[in-house]
């Protein structure tokens, strides 16, 4: 269960660096799901609970609220309810009834697991803390009482073998960090393991009955037979989709049966969850149907998934399916600028590595195409990639299109001048 150095610094970069805490919650979700994957959450989500629960190891209030996200967004696929972290969360707001002003930490869980959560997401943790400290109102945690799942019970189950130095007030940061890493890496990691109580379960008494073998050898004919339907019952449109889903991630289907899945997603959107398709399978169904592609993602827009989704997408080999995707998500979702810029980002460097010079010039007038789509139809701010898109325009200056966007840029920054002035 211990992280290495390297997973340390990572998550330690991702939850206390001045980049992050002044980004939005977006754009840390995207920085942290490119170092871990989902089979390293709970190992991570171990480590930032050990972090939370003692405040000399974390005591800034924007990145507690860093690492708080980071464990809501590990699970965020999932129902609340039944992230194992979820009794941590309940532990900090039990209580804020009894408190005059909640902390930060309680502000920000009450947003969270709100209905407008959504709107959350775009504010970064020095933004919450403001917040929280100008809110006069005590947030709402009511709706947080709920019963754990067995392994949130095991996570929380015990005492922290970890004991605070209460008489060290002016702990030195490089002091702090050495303990850090001292607790959560390396081959021990004491701070995971904790004191656990033994549970003691007498044996019980046997039980001396007379009835209970007494449906062996019934003494009464008065008996019927009832029906169960769901015993026979298949929902075969859910089995059919699955099948047309499986062949989709291989190969490209007729245009009859890639209509049969949207027809089909259209009138059910809930089948989306239960056809077979994950993030990690994206990239195959992009290359092979990417409109079947789009109208899945679509379809997912509402969903605590898209995020996972959204970086797996970005993150794609360049092509021409994976930008048509993109442009068409662009055109009908609203997407955080954070993964538009990265998406440009590995295009002009895909653009930059390609060997083959054919396909090079190709993906080039591609990419210049699609910047002056975002940057006519105002999706983007050219002004915060303008440095970088116009240094991938000069390298490839003798490409027409490239040239052409070049120019477009120049007219602007001239516009932008003359306004200025």
């Amino acid at each position: 269960m211990a992280l290495s150095n390297k997973e340390l610094d990572n998550i330690l970069t991702i939850i206390t660096s001045e980049t992050s805490l002044s980004s939005n919650l977006d754009a840390i979700a995207l920085s942290f799901h490119k170092d871990f994957n989902r089979s390293e959450h709970f190992k991570v989500g171990m480590a930032l609970m050990t972090l939370l629960q003692n405040k000399d190891l974390l005591e800034n209030a924007p990145e507690r609220i860093a690492a708080l996200y980071l464990l809501f967004e590990m699970y965020r696929s999932e129902s609340f309810s039944v992230n194992p972290f979820a009794p941590l969360f309940h532990t900090l707001v039990q209580d804020v009834d009894n408190n005059s002003k909640a902390s930060p930490e309680v502000y920000f869980i009450s947003l969270i697991t709100s209905p407008t959560a959504r709107d959350v997401f775009k504010m970064s943790p020095r933004s919450i803390v403001a917040a929280a400290e100008e809110s006069n109102t005590k947030p709402d945690v009511r709706h947080l009482r709920f019963a754990y799942n067995k392994t949130s019970m095991k996570v929380m189950s015990g005492i922290s073998s970890i004991l605070p130095d209460k008489e060290s007030n002016d702990q030195d940061v490089t002091e702090q960090k050495e303990v850090i890493y001292s607790l959560l890496s390396g081959s021990q990691a004491p701070s995971l393991s904790t004191f656990e109580p033994m549970f003691v379960r007498p044996v019980p008494p046997l039980h001396q009955g007379s009835d209970e073998l007494l449906w062996l050898n019934p003494n009464s004919s008065e008996y019927t037979y009832e029906w169960e339907p769901l015993v026979v019952v298949s929902d075969n449109t859910e089995i059919e989709m699955r099948k047309l889903m499986a062949k989709a991630l291989k190969s490209t289907l007729p245009q009859q049966q890639q209509n049969r899945i949207k027809e089909e997603i259209n009138k059910n959107p809930k089948l989306v969850y239960h056809i077979g398709l994950s993030p990690a399978k994206l990239p195959d169904l992009v290359d092979n149907n990417c409109m079947v592609a789009l109208e899945v993602l679509l379809h997912l827009s509402q969903s605590n998934q898209l995020t996972e989704y959204f970086t797996v997408l970005v993150n794609m080999e360049l092509s021409l399916h994976a930008m048509e995707v993109f442009n068409e998500l662009l055109s009908r979702v609203d997407l955080p600028q954070e993964y538009i810029h990265h998406y440009i980002t590995n295009c002009i460097t895909a653009c930059e590595n390609c060997k083959d010079r054919l396909a090079q010039h190709r993906f080039v007038r591609l990419v210049c195409v699609f910047l002056r789509s975002l940057i006519r139809n105002k999706v983007i701010d050219v002004k915060d990639l303008f440095i970088e898109v116009q240094a991938f325009c000069i390298e490839f200056s003798r490409i027409r299109e490239a040239a052409g966007l070049f120019r477009l840029l120049k007219q602007m920054d001239t516009t932008a001048d003359i306004e200025c002035k």
